[in-house]
């Protein structure tokens, strides 16, 4: 190698240093010394959680570098009522949809149990109330009670039934006429649909004791009162009142499509012996009959069955056939 020539040591040498360095950045003016880096950093980092969590506010809510902290609060507040009051709404809304229901469905069962009570009334059971002693004690005053509307039609009378039926014949001496009351047309509603008795007409309540044909007689050798020559022995009769009275005996037959009833308290009732001598002969038209007496429903304390003592008139025989077409009662001592 020529002597001149440059060597490793040379300046090649010293520009190899120099080009290994690092460059030194010039000092343009937007370059920052190191030790002012941090606060700048934490300047920008504020002022980027500003613009996150909104104008005067940190992520601490406590307000920061881009606003007024007050501001901030009020916002939260104000979403916290907005909150609150859609959920106010929602419960308000269940709250009312739910009383809808409910009185949706109270009504409806109103509306289906009034419905029944009426169709029940009209073609299956009615209520009555007793107003008098005559039936004691197998009805007592003031008892209600439901009448099966199916008797006499289509199911028969039979002898024993207790029976309501219409005063088509003037047994019972007239009512006074009253005034409605402002609620009267509560009672005639609730009498309509068959929670109430009807007492718009006058009614009887009595024990059959002849069917048409049968012949009743007062009385035989021991006192009792005979249907077609069988002595009946009453059960059902008041305590110490007698068959009928032997001072005013009977014999009667019954014609066709009527009825001879009594009462079972016999000394306080005014049945077929007391009207012997009316136009009527004391006998019930059938189709007079509003039904058959089936159930005590009031007071609680004597709800029960009304039976017609099958035994009783169990030895009674059929009528002859002629007494069927007998025209008139055959009444005597009287």
């Amino acid at each position: 190698m020529p002597e001149n020539t440059p060597g490793p040591s040379g300046a090649d040498e010293s520009t190899r240093w120099q080009t290994s360095l690092p460059a030194e950045p010039e000092d343009s003016g937007d370059l920052v010394r190191p030790q002012e880096t941090a606060a700048a950093r934490t300047r920008a980092d504020g002022a980027a959680d500003g613009a996150g969590y909104g104008a005067g506010s940190g992520p601490d809510g406590s307000g920061g570098n881009g606003g007024d902290g007050t501001d901030d609060d009020g916002g939260r507040r104000a979403e916290r009522g907005r909150r609150g009051g859609s959920a106010r709404s929602a419960r308000s809304g269940r709250w009312r949809s739910g009383a809808l229901g409910w009185l949706r469905e109270i009504g409806t069962i109103v509306v289906i149990a009034l419905v029944l009570s009426f169709l029940i009334k009209t073609f299956l059971f009615r209520a009555y109330w007793i107003p008098s002693g005559s039936m004691e004690n197998t009805l007592e005053l003031n008892d209600r009670i439901f009448v099966n509307l199916l008797v006499p039609h289509p199911f028969a009378l039979q002898r024993g039934d207790v029976v309501v039926f219409k005063d088509s014949q003037g047994w019972l001496p007239p009512t006074a006429p009253t005034s409605p009351g402002p609620f009267s047309w509560v009672k005639e509603g609730l009498t309509f649909v068959g929670l109430l008795p009807d007492d718009s007409q006058q009614h009887l309540v009595k024990r059959v004791i002849g069917l048409p044909g049968d012949r009743v007689i007062c009385c035989d050798a021991a006192g009792k009162l005979t249907v077609n020559g069988a002595a009946l022995t009453e059960p059902y009769l008041y305590p110490g009142s007698p068959p009928a009275d032997p001072a005013a005996p009977f014999d009667v037959t019954v014609p066709d499509g009527e009825l001879w009833v009594m009462g079972d308290h016999r000394d306080e009732s005014a049945d077929s012996r007391a009207h012997q001598n009316t136009p009527g002969k004391g006998f019930v038209p059938i189709s007079d009959v509003e039904g058959q007496a089936t159930v005590i429903a009031w007071p609680l304390n004597r709800i029960t069955f009304l039976g017609n003592y099958p035994d009783v008139f169990r030895p009674v025989p059929s009528p002859a056939p002629h007494s069927a077409s007998s025209p008139s009662a055959v009444p005597t001592g009287r």
